[in-house]
C-alpha cells in the first residue's frame, strides 16, 4: 500500500521535517569534518604558500629581503630558496627538518623551473618524505633493539618565476611539509559519533515538543470546526499560541456568528413566507368554497378578495424570484441612459392613483431633470419598493415626500415618511430579508417584506450607495439611494 504523507497529522509532519533537517545538518557536518578535511587542509596550505610568495615577490628589490624571507619561513614553518637565472642560490631559509628543496639535486630543481615556465610561471607538486620517528633508548636496555618506525609525510613544493624591477628573473622555491591528518580524522570521527548521538536525542525531544506545541491549537480548532459543521453555530473557537492561530480563531468565530444569523434569518424567512402564503390561500379557498356551495350568492366583494389575494401571492413569488436572481449573480444589468426624474415622477403618480381612495398624499420635489446610465427597470423597482415601504409605515397624516437632490455628479433619491421611526439598534439590520423590528410577523398593506433587501442588491449591482436616516422623535424615516449622473 502506497504511503500518503498528506494523511499524516500535522504533529508528525513537523516531527518528520525537523528530524530530516537535523539529519541533513549532521550529514553535512560529517562530510566537512571527515571526508573533505584533507582537501581543505591542502587548499589552506596552498593559499598560505601563495600569500608568502606574493610577499617575497613584492619585496624582491628590497635590501632587507633576507630578513623578510627568514621571518616568513619561521612564522609559516616553511623552507624558502630563491635562485637567479643561472640557478645560483641568492636567498635561502632552511627552518624545517628534512627540507626537500635544500636536499634536492640541481637537475630536479631545473626540471621544476622548466615546469613553472611552461605553466604560466608557477608550478607545484607533492612528493613523499620519510621522517624517522623518535627513539626512546633507556639505560640498561636488554634484548633486541626496536625497529625504527618510518612515517610517510607528503611534502608540498611550490615554484614561482618572478622578475625584479631591473628585469632580473628569479625562481622562488617554497617547501612545506603536510602533516598526516589520519589521526586527526579518527579523533574527529570519534567525537562526531558522540555529537551525533547527543544531537539525535536532543533533536527528537525538541521536535516532539515543538510539534506538539504547534499542532495542539490547530487540533483544538479542528475539533470545534467539526462541531460547527454539524450545525451547532454556538461553537466558540479559542486559538492561542501564535498570531496566525489567533487570527484564524477570530475569523472562525465571526463565521460562526454570521452563520448563526443566516440560520435564524432562514428560519424566520421560511416562517414568514409560509404565513404569507397560508393566509391568502386560506382566504381564496374559503371564498371559493362559498361560491361553490352558494353559486347564486356570489358578490363582487368575494371576487375582489380572491383577485387581491392572488395579486399578493404573485407579488410574493416574484419578489422571492427577484432576490434569488440578484443574490445568485445570474442577473444581468441592461444599463441605458434614461431620465430618472421623469421615471420617478411617473411611478409616483401611478402609485398615488392606486391608493388615492385611502387618502395618501405624495409630494415630489426636484431642481431639474437628471440623466443616469442604469437598468431602468431595476431602478424603478428599487424606488417602487421604497415607496411601498413608506406607504406601509407612514404616520396618520399619510404623507410621503419624495426628493431628488443633485450634488456634483451624484443624484440622491429620498423617500420620507412620517411614521414612528426606527430604533438606532435596528438600523443596520433593516436591509436583511424579512427583518422585523417588533419580531412579531404582521402582513403589510402592500408588499412581501423582501422589498428593502431587493433595493440593497439592486443598488449594490449599480455601484451606488443606499441608507436610511431615522429616529424615534416622531419625524419618521428617510430611505435613500444615490447613483452617478451622466452630466
Amino acid at each position: 500500500m502506497k504511503f500518503n504523507l498528506n494523511r499524516l497529522k500535522l504533529k508528525w509532519k513537523i516531527f518528520a521535517y525537523m528530524i530530516g533537517f537535523c539529519a541533513v545538518l549532521l550529514f553535512i557536518l560529517w562530510l566537512f569534518q571527515t571526508v573533505f578535511i584533507d582537501w581543505f587542509y591542502r587548499n589552506i596550505k596552498m593559499m598560505e604558500i601563495k600569500h608568502s610568495t606574493k610577499s617575497i615577490t613584492d619585496n624582491i628589490d628590497n635590501k632587507n629581503l633576507p630578513d623578510i624571507i627568514y621571518n616568513i619561513a619561521n612564522n609559516k614553518d616553511i623552507c624558502i630558496e630563491v635562485l637567479d637565472k643561472n640557478s645560483n642560490v641568492v636567498y635561502s631559509a632552511d627552518v624545517i627538518q628534512g627540507c626537500a628543496i635544500h636536499h634536492m639535486n640541481f637537475s630536479d630543481k631545473l626540471e621544476l623551473v622548466t615546469n613553472a615556465n611552461n605553466n604560466n610561471g608557477e608550478y607545484y607538486d607533492y612528493m613523499p618524505v620519510l621522517t624517522m620517528g623518535h627513539l626512546n633508548i633507556f639505560k640498561g636496555f636488554e634484548g633486541k633493539f626496536p625497529e625504527v618506525e618510518y612515517k610517510p609525510v607528503q611534502s608540498l613544493i611550490y615554484v614561482k618565476i618572478v622578475k625584479s624591477l631591473s628585469g632580473r628573473s628569479f625562481a622562488i622555491f617554497i617547501n612545506s611539509n603536510l602533516s598526516p591528518v589520519s589521526s586527526t580524522v579518527k579523533t574527529l570521527r570519534y567525537q562526531l559519533s558522540i555529537v551525533i548521538f547527543i544531537m539525535i536525542v536532543l533533536a527528537v525531544l525538541l521536535a516532539l515538543i515543538i510539534a506538539k506545541h504547534v499542532s495542539r491549537p490547530i487540533e483544538e480548532i479542528n475539533k470545534s470546526a467539526k462541531v460547527l459543521a454539524t450545525g451547532n453555530y454556538d461553537t466558540h473557537f479559542d486559538g492561542k499560541g501564535f498570531r496566525e492561530i489567533s487570527e484564524l480563531s477570530d475569523t472562525l468565530n465571526t463565521t460562526s456568528s454570521e452563520l448563526k444569523k443566516v440560520e435564524l434569518l432562514r428560519r424566520e424567512l421560511m416562517a414568514n413566507i409560509s404565513h404569507d402564503l397560508r393566509t391568502p390561500l386560506s382566504l381564496i379557498y374559503g371564498f371559493a368554497e362559498i361560491m361553490h356551495d352558494f353559486p347564486d350568492e356570489i358578490t363582487q366583494e368575494q371576487t375582489r378578495i380572491i383577485m387581491d389575494e392572488t395579486v399578493r401571492l404573485t407579488s410574493l413569488v416574484n419578489d422571492v424570484l427577484d432576490i434569488s436572481k440578484l443574490e445568485s449573480g445570474v442577473h444581468n444589468l441592461k444599463k441605458v441612459p434614461f431620465n430618472i426624474t421623469q421615471s420617478i415622477n411617473e411611478t409616483t403618480l401611478r402609485i398615488a392613483e392606486l391608493v388615492k381612495r385611502d387618502g395618501y398624499n405624495f409630494t415630489f420635489t426636484y431642481d431639474r431633470e437628471v440623466i443616469v446610465s442604469a437598468d431602468e427597470v431595476n431602478i424603478n423597482q428599487a424606488f417602487y419598493n421604497l415607496l411601498v415601504n413608506a406607504i406601509n409605515y407612514t404616520g396618520d397624516d399619510k404623507t410621503i415626500t419624495i426628493r431628488q437632490i443633485l450634488s456634483k455628479e451624484i443624484v440622491r433619491i429620498e423617500v420620507a415618511d412620517t411614521g414612528m421611526g426606527i430604533p438606532p439598534e435596528d438600523l443596520p439590520y433593516i436591509w436583511d430579508r424579512y427583518y422585523k423590528i417588533d419580531k412579531k410577523h404582521k402582513r403589510a398593506v402592500t408588499g412581501t417584506g423582501l422589498g428593502l433587501s431587493i433595493v440593497k442588491k439592486i443598488i449594490e449591482l449599480h455601484g451606488g450607495e443606499y441608507g436610511v436616516e431615522s429616529s424615534l422623535d416622531g419625524n419618521g424615516s428617510t430611505f435613500w439611494f444615490s447613483l452617478k449622473t451622466l452630466e
